[in-house]
């Protein structure tokens, strides 16, 4: 009897620590999570504007499509526009969408034109670079996959003193527009292009021409993040694996003669050399 009261009692301590301990942990978690809402509150919140609704591309940033919200100062982009004034100073000269935006999206100055410009090229080009336009098909465009923003290779295949050849002439150039559209989110049907536009430099444009009046000019679609560059050129000969041979000299025997007159007749009689 003794030694059964003996068992309810070490049961009944047991189970008393152990709903002391889950207390403990339940009261902790509860601490915890007050601290952290609390810190939460002592965040330094700035504000960032965002759009109201969703912004098509092409389309005027009106005040009305915009709102201020508030957004932590630690996050907060360096280029982010802050307050409505700010992207919409001068109700006559607009700024438009370069891009698509949906509702909620912040707005950064990438996104939108400058005051008074449109959608055009012209306001995606880098300061100092050109618009350069490379005719394409199924073949040389990439089969329909690029997109306004994507980087391309140039290759040149035209006609040498060595024959036909393919060259890399120019790496990492960006599209700026594809079909006479600079829109980068264009949701339509993967489409074949006629023509593309890149920007490039002067010098880079200047050897675009050149390439594509004495040539045909191919692309190929760089991978993101990919930065990777090098020389690449290619004729018949290496594409078939076929080695150049250089042709083996071969030495003529050493000859010596004499020439003398018979009658009235020059003969040439060969004799043996003596060095």
């Amino acid at each position: 009897m003794r030694a059964v009261f003996g068992l309810v009692l070490v049961a009944g301590v047991g189970l008393a620590g152990f709903a002391v301990y889950m207390t403990q942990d339940y009261i902790s978690g509860l601490q915890r999570a007050l601290t952290e809402a609390e810190s939460r509150d002592n965040v330094e919140m700035g504000q960032i504007v965002l759009a109201r609704q969703d912004l098509r591309y092409g389309e005027r940033i009106e005040a009305d499509a915009l709102v201020e919200a508030p957004w932590p100062v630690f996050a907060l982009p360096e280029d982010a526009f802050t307050s409505i004034e700010d992207l919409v100073s001068d109700p006559d000269r607009p700024r438009v969408a370069l891009r698509a935006m949906d509702a909620r999206e912040p707005i950064f100055p990438a996104k939108v034109s400058a005051p008074g410009a449109d959608a055009g090229i012209g306001a995606k080009l880098t300061r100092g670079m050109r618009a350069f336009t490379i005719q394409v098909n199924v073949t040389t465009g990439v089969s329909g996959f690029l997109r306004p923003g994507d980087f391309v290779d140039v290759f040149w295949t035209g006609r040498t003193a060595n024959g036909e050849i393919t060259r890399l002439i120019d790496s990492q150039l960006r599209l700026v527009a594809v079909d006479q559209s600079a829109d980068m989110d264009r949701r339509n049907a993967v489409a074949v292009a006629r023509n593309v536009t890149v920007e490039a430099t002067p010098q880079q444009v200047a050897a675009l021409a050149q390439a594509q009046s004495t040539g045909r000019l191919s692309l190929a679609l760089v991978g993101l993040d990919d930065d990777s560059s090098e020389f690449v050129e290619i004729d018949q000969r290496r594409l078939l694996g076929i080695e150049e041979q250089q042709a083996e000299t071969v030495e003529a025997p050493e000859e010596c003669h004499v020439r003398t007159r018979r009658g009235g007749e020059l003969v040439k009689i060969e004799i043996p050399c003596t060095n």
